[in-house]
């Protein structure tokens, strides 16, 4: 098989179970913070955040919300049947050009990999960071591949002329058109709630695996109060929301909006 041939078979496959793969990715992160970084976490230790890692932390959920707001505008603003709304296989009745696909082709891979970052920076784990953002890389890299292999077979010249415009995952501000859909609520709220829950849980996870290492040194009792830690109930809430938005979704017409996947 060709390598172009492979690299379009492997793309689809990720493509596939894209949804999947960042689970994987995360159980693959998680003992590289543990097994690394441990003299920096005895350092740290519980109660003693000086400015600098409270900034860092700041940093990181703001490199995490800039993402979020840009999967929000591009879910958002797409209208049905276009390229980067499907989810199973590559389907588009017309190639997304305006918007924010007027600045960048892919915008959906670029908005996941900065939530990722955010979450990376928090647990301060340079290795961490390095090894995730490979392995987004590698796999993104294959995705986008057979994305644009799809595309270019379906629109031909259109794409051609798109592509050579428009850079692959870092935007070009200054050439922004406007897109033809206005931003829909109703499609966020339906679309990306389980996103915004998903990162919300795994921050918690993250802040609580970063309070165990901080702490395992610590041989005296821990109150149960600091076990119970801002980010268990700010998962708490979501969860609630998370519920209540799945079953609005699911049992009435409230979020239903019929010129939007």
């Amino acid at each position: 098989m060709a390598l172009i041939q492979e690299f379009e078979r492997t793309g689809n496959f990720l493509f596939k179970y894209r949804g999947q793969i960042p689970v994987i990715i995360f159980l693959i992160a998680v003992p590289v913070v543990c097994l690394t970084n441990q003299d920096w976490y005895a350092e740290v230790g519980l109660g003693h955040y000086d400015g600098w890692h409270i900034a860092l932390c700041v940093i990181a959920m703001l490199i995490t919300l800039v993402g979020l707001i840009l999967r929000a505008y591009t879910v958002s603003t797409t209208p049905k049947g276009t390229s980067g709304r499907n989810t199973r296989a590559q389907v588009a009745d017309q190639l997304n050009t305006q918007g924010i696909y007027s600045m960048v082709r892919h915008p959906l891979y670029l908005a996941n990999y900065l939530i990722w970052a955010g979450i990376l920076v928090f647990t301060m784990n340079v290795w961490a960071f390095i090894i995730v953002s490979l392995l987004y890389w590698l796999y993104y890299e294959r995705i986008m591949f057979a994305e644009e292999a799809f595309l270019r077979s379906r629109f031909g010249e259109q794409f051609e002329k798109w592509s050579v415009r428009v850079p692959a995952f870092l935007p070009r501000f200054r050439q922004r058109e406007k897109s033809p859909m206005t931003f829909s609520w109703k499609t966020f709220v339906r679309r990306e709630y389980v996103t915004i829950y998903s990162t919300i849980f795994t921050y918690t996870v993250a802040d609580y695996l970063l309070f165990f290492l901080m702490n395992k040194n610590i041989y005296t009792c821990i109150p149960l109060h600091q076990w119970l830690r801002p980010s268990l109930w700010i998962l708490a809430v979501a969860t609630v929301l998370l519920i209540t938005i799945h079953m609005i979704k699911h049992h009435t017409q409230l979020l239903k909006n019929d010129n939007r996947d």
